[in-house]
C-alpha cells in the first residue's frame, strides 16, 4: 500500500479481497496494449519487466496487456502472447518483478478474430471470426501500417472446441509464467464479444441465433480458464456500451444481463466492466454525455467483486467505491504516465500528463521513463 496521510479517509484505500486474491487498496492496473514485445518471437521484452515493476504496489492489482492465446488470436504488431515457452519465460521475469514489490498481476486472455490482418496470420491466412462481416475501419498490419479491415472467415462449428482448447491451454502457461489469476477478454469487438453480439454473429448453428447461443463460446471458454485456476483467480472483462471496433447492440441489456446471470454461478474473482464514457479503447478520447453508469446498472445483477473502468477522476472514484457501486477501479492512460498513481491518489498529488503518441510501439520513450512525484 502507498504512503499516505490520507488513506484513512480515501475508500480507495481499503483491503479488498477479490475471490483468492487479497489487495491492500482498489487502484487497479488496467489492461494496456503498448505493442513493444520483442518480434518475431511475440515474447514480453526486458523493459517490460521494468514497466510493470515500476507501476507495482504492495497489494496491489496489475491486469496485463492484453496476450493472445494463439498466433490467430493476434491484431496487432508487437503484441506479447502466451503460447509458446518463449513467452511463458519472459512473462516470468514480469511476474517476478511485479511479485518482489509485494504487487499482485493477472494476465489478459486475447483472441481478437476478426480485427487482425493477414500479415500477422500463419501463411497471410484471412482472420476469423464467427460470421463473414468485415469490421468498420482500418487493421494494424505487423509493419505498423494500416489496411482496411477484410471480411473474415466464418470459423466452422468443429473449430470452437479448438478455440476453447487455446483459452485452456494459455491459462495454464499462465500458470506456468507465475501469474496469479487471469481475466478473459469478452469485451471490446474482439473474438469472444463478437459471438456475442448480434450484428457481427449472424450464425445459424448453435453457436448463433438466441442470446443464449451467441453467450454460448465465451461461457465455454471461461469455463475452461476456470477448469485450469480455479474460479476464484479468474476475472472476465465486458463492455455492455462499448462501440470500439464495430462492437455494440442495439440493446444491449439483455443480452449483457443474461452473460451476468450465467457467469454468477461460476463464483468469479471478479467481473471488470468498461463504462461507456470509455469505449473508444484507447484510439481516442472518448467522453460521451448523458451515457449509463454499467457499474451501476449491473451491480445488483452480479453478485462477486467488481471493478470498472472509464475515465475516472479521483473524486469519481472514490465516490463510486464509497456508493458501493463498484469495490475497485481500473485507471489506464494516467498508469502510464505515473508509475506511482496508488500514491498520487492517495495524497492527491498533480497527476503527469500522459503523450498518446507514445502509446504504441517504439521503444523506452514514453514507457518506462516516466518518474514518481517527489
Amino acid at each position: 500500500m502507498p504512503e499516505s496521510h490520507n488513506i484513512m479517509t480515501n475508500p480507495l484505500f481499503t483491503p479488498l479481497r477479490l475471490g483468492a486474491i487479497d489487495l491492500s487498496h482498489r487502484v487497479v492496473m488496467a489492461p494496456l496494449t503498448r505493442m513493444r514485445a520483442e518480434v518475431p518471437s511475440h515474447a514480453a521484452s526486458a523493459s517490460a519487466a521494468t514497466y510493470y515493476q515500476q507501476r507495482a504496489t504492495a497489494g496491489g492489482l496489475i491486469i496485463s496487456e492484453a496476450s493472445q492465446i494463439s498466433q490467430q488470436g493476434q491484431g496487432v504488431p508487437a503484441s506479447p502472447g502466451i503460447y509458446s515457452a518463449e513467452q511463458v519465460r519472459a512473462w516470468r521475469r514480469v511476474t517476478d518483478a511485479v511479485h518482489e514489490q509485494g504487487g499482485r498481476i493477472v494476465l489478459q486472455l486475447w483472441h481478437v478474430g476478426r480485427i487482425s490482418h493477414r500479415s500477422h496470420q500463419a501463411n497471410g491466412a484471412l482472420p476469423v471470426g464467427p460470421s463473414a462481416i468485415a469490421a468498420q475501419g482500418d487493421a494494424i498490419t505487423a509493419d505498423f501500417t494500416r489496411s482496411p479491415l477484410e471480411a473474415p472467415r466464418a470459423l466452422r462449428t468443429d473449430e470452437l472446441p479448438g478455440i476453447v482448447d487455446d483459452y485452456r491451454r494459455a491459462a495454464q502457461h499462465a500458470q506456468e509464467a507465475g501469474f496469479d489469476g487471469v481475466e478473459v477478454h469478452a469485451a471490446n469487438g474482439y473474438l469472444l464479444e463478437q459471438f456475442m453480439q448480434s450484428r457481427s454473429n449472424q450464425r445459424d448453428d448453435a453457436y448463433g441465433g438466441s442470446i443464449a447461443n451467441r453467450c454460448r463460446l465465451p461461457l465455454e471458454a471461461t469455463r475452461a480458464v476456470v477448469e485450469i485456476w480455479g474460479a476464484d483467480r479468474v476475472g472476465i472483462r465486458l463492455s455492455p456500451f462499448g462501440v470500439a471496433n464495430t462492437s455494440g447492440e442495439d440493446d444491449p441489456m439483455p443480452l449483457y444481463t443474461h452473460m451476468v446471470e450465467q457467469l454468477n454461478p461460476m463464483g468469479l474473482a471478479y467481473l471488470h466492466l468498461i463504462e461507456p464514457r470509455a469505449s473508444g479503447a484507447g484510439q481516442r478520447e472518448v467522453n460521451h454525455a448523458d451515457v449509463p453508469s454499467a457499474c451501476e446498472l449491473f451491480r445488483p445483477l452480479w453478485r462477486g467483486g467488481l471493478i470498472t473502468a472509464g475515465n475516472f477522476t479521483r473524486e469519481q472514484a472514490m465516490t463510486t467505491v464509497a456508493e458501493g457501486h463498484a469495490d475497485a477501479i481500473a485507471f489506464g492512460r494516467y498508469f502510464i504516465s505515473n508509475p506511482d498513481l496508488p500514491r498520487r491518489l492517495a495524497d492527491d498529488l498533480p497527476l503527469t500528463p500522459y503523450d498518446r503518441a507514445t502509446f504504441y510501439g517504439g521503444g523506452d520513450r514514453g514507457y518506462i521513463d516516466y518518474t514518481n512525484a517527489a
